[in-house]
């Protein structure tokens, strides 16, 4: 299953100037817009909180780059734990 995934950073103002990170977050599978979105670190967002980015701009988050899905990942099953 492929995951679409979107690129953001809070807009300036709504967060400190450090924590001004660019997160990754899952599209949701469904066709209406959620209340809020959820990174992959964890981090929730409302209406109004996020700048999206057409490319990645600025500093990443580390938790999301380490935990977002790679091409070569979403090939592969999941390792059941």
């Amino acid at each position: 299953m492929t995951v679409r995934l979107v690129i953001a950073r809070p807009l300036p103002g709504t967060v400190g100037g450090s924590r001004r990170v660019v997160h990754v977050f899952p599209v949701p599978a469904e066709e209406t817009t959620p209340e809020r979105l959820t990174a992959y670190c964890g981090e929730t967002f409302g209406p109004g909180e996020l700048e999206l980015l057409e490319r990645p701009l600025g500093m990443p988050c580390v938790t999301c780059l380490h935990r977002a899905p790679t091409p070569e990942s979403a090939e592969q099953p999941a390792i059941e734990q």
